[in-house]
């Protein structure tokens, strides 16, 4: 890990943030600590930090707000750590912009975890890598560009709508993707809302994907949200071991 790697904590709760801080920093990270929603887009802005950790209730602005503000000019990772527990609450973050969601309290191996992925995802956006080569995780490879993807080398027969929508997964993988922003993204805005024709095509790609579709090894569902991929395995800079 980079000694420059720079995380922004934004929480109003001191005792939170001072153990949120401490952790990370044993982790080697350095942190930048907001305790108000208007400070941290000011410190955002200046410090350009490579993940942002958010609470949503904020004395000064909705943590809804501060997402919406960082994304009209940023990709930079955002995990939102929040005791708003409704999924509601939790896909519309997601809808907002988010890239995880984490419920208090929070452990401390899964946030670092988290952070491990957001950081992984944000430096393949930042790279362009996600259309510039395929992904691998396992024995699954998506090629974007030949619209191919395969288990263990063999081709698997897709309809065009179950390869966009594995290759959306994909280029998001590791984060969960709402039903509603898969929707959009490959029926359009007017499909959004009704989850009936994702769940169809989700069960017709796990049966091609999975060996065994109840307990899948690719694609997962996050109960009321959303889905995700296995995380990339490729190498950000594209090169395996040598």
């Amino acid at each position: 890990m980079a000694a420059q790697t720079e995380i922004m904590v934004v929480e109003d709760e001191k005792n939170i943030r001072d153990f949120i801080a401490t952790f990370l920093k044993q982790a080697g990270y350095e942190v930048q600590l907001a305790d108000r929603g208007k400070k941290a887009l000011s410190d955002i802005a200046f410090h350009c930090p490579d993940v942002i950790l958010l609470d949503l209730g904020l004395p000064d602005i909705d943590g809804m707000d501060v997402i919406a503000k960082i994304r009209s000019y940023t990709t930079v990772p955002i995990i939102v750590i929040s005791a708003r527990t409704r999924e509601d609450e939790k896909v519309a973050a997601l809808d907002a912009g988010a890239d995880d969601y984490l419920t208090k309290p929070i452990g401390t191996s899964e946030l670092l975890a988290r952070v491990r992925t957001a950081l992984r995802h944000g430096s393949r956006i930042n790279a362009g890598s996600l259309t510039n080569r395929p992904y691998h995780a396992k024995e699954l490879t998506v090629d974007y560009g030949r619209h191919v993807v395969t288990i263990g080398g063999k081709p698997v027969h897709l309809t065009q709508n179950e390869f966009r929508i594995i290759a959306l997964l994909a280029q998001n993988s590791g984060r969960v993707m709402t039903y509603d922003a898969i929707i959009r993204s490959i029926w359009g805005p007017y499909a959004a809302g009704d989850n009936s024709i994702l769940r169809v095509n989700m069960a017709h790609i796990r049966r091609k994907l999975e060996q065994n579709p109840a307990e899948p090894e690719y694609i997962f569902t996050e109960m009321g949200i959303g889905y995700y991929m296995i995380e990339d395995e490729t190498p950000v800079d594209g090169k395996g071991d040598s």
